[in-house]
């Protein structure tokens, strides 16, 4: 680790949101998490959420952007006051966590001579507009670098979107091992009666691919009439899975719960968990369920494989495939030995190579390296 320099350096770290998802909480542990000897975090966003409070409390500053819409007058007033805000707190880097401020505070930061501008990439662009994968490719020229969560989409932005190989840097997710731990599986009310649970917990968007999990639960229900679905998560998909839950005779047997900020005691609930996405970077789903103990399934997409070894820490299928998907879990629900093999290795391999000391420590270094050559 480099030595600490005289006073800490202000970084800014930015979101469209402090909500619930994987890149805002990843920006929410890392703001947390940096070593205050080298670094001051502050962070940005254009609308406060669920993690505004955590944030204060660990006695972060915010600054909320008055941007509602990239064409509306907002926009130029949030730009004018990010600016302020760089000038007023010495901000010395702005590093974005999510498309929408990389679209709009790097160009920003960069207009206004922000010391190091940094992007994030932390899903595949295929899931994006052709209008912002444009303007995302306009970003990574402006930007010094682009920090992504996985190899899978160093990958992609070499091999598909023309991004030098040395303007890319890894840092892998980290989450909190203190938080997520084993833990016997515990039942709630609802699902006591459940000889095993398969379960997901994910923002209800389509890219989860969660209709090939309630598909692949309607094969495995009418063998396992004691089985249990759990889903939990809210999104534009909620509709969708209740009714195909409904369609396929299996809503006696599933149980959907909406997002909550605490989802240990859900993940301790479950035996068996699903992600299966149609496209993924590095899952912070995945990472917890792995930490709690849960035996991990997933889809052969992104960087799962880079968490999911097959046969070693779980079990991967390809995505899509809801027969595939079905027999892996039966599999597993024949077999609790294999089960309880397969959620020991990934518990160890959360612990040992996931931690969120180490995630900090990654993302402190790669500050530090683009800073020397600018110092």
């Amino acid at each position: 680790m480099p030595a600490a320099p005289d006073k800490p350096v202000p970084v800014l770290l930015m979101a469209r949101e402090l909500g619930h998802g994987g890149s805002e909480r990843q920006l929410t542990e890392m703001a947390k998490g940096l070593d205050r000897a080298r670094f001051t975090p502050h962070v940005g966003c254009f609308v406060e959420g669920t993690r505004t409070a955590e944030m204060r409390a660990a006695g972060v500053p915010i600054l909320v952007l008055p941007v509602r819409s990239f064409r509306s007058p907002g926009a130029l007033a949030g730009a004018r006051q990010l600016g302020q805000y760089v000038r007023d707190h010495g901000i010395r880097i702005v590093h974005t966590f999510d498309w929408p401020l990389n679209v709009f505070a790097a160009p920003a930061a960069r207009f206004y001579r922000t010391q190091v501008v940094l992007t994030s990439q932390r899903s595949h662009r295929e899931i994006r507009t052709r209008a912002v994968r444009s303007l995302l490719r306009i970003t990574d020229r402006l930007a010094d670098g682009v920090v992504v969560n996985c190899e899978a989409i160093r990958r992609h932005l070499i091999e598909d979107e023309g991004v030098p190989p040395r303007k890319i840097r890894l840092c892998y997710n980290g989450i909190d091992l203190e938080r997520f731990q084993p833990s016997p599986r515990r039942r709630p009310s609802e699902l006591a009666a459940a000889s095993v649970v398969i379960g997901v917990v994910a923002v209800l968007r389509p890219e989860k691919g969660l209709t090939t999990l309630v598909e692949a639960f309607a094969k495995i229900a009418a063998s396992h009439p004691d089985a249990r679905l759990l889903i939990v998560g809210s999104g534009p998909m909620s509709e969708i899975l209740n009714d195909l839950a409904a369609r396929l005779g299996v809503s006696g047997q599933c149980n959907f719960q909406p997002s909550t900020a605490d989802v240990t005691p859900w993940l301790h609930a479950i035996d068996i968990f699903v992600l299966p996405s149609l496209s993924e970077a590095l899952s912070n789903s995945i990472m917890e369920a792995m930490s709690c103990g849960c035996c991990v399934v997933a889809s052969r997409v992104g960087g799962n494989p880079e968490l999911v070894i097959d046969g070693e820490t779980g079990l991967l299928f390809e995505k899509a495939n809801a027969s595939e998907l079905a027999e892996r879990v039966q599999v597993l629900i024949n077999d609790a030995g294999l089960r309880q093999r397969l959620a020991d290795k990934g518990t160890r391999r959360i612990q040992e190579k996931f931690s969120l000391a180490a995630a900090a420590n990654s993302l402190a270094d790669i500050y530090d390296e683009f800073l020397r050559p600018k110092r």
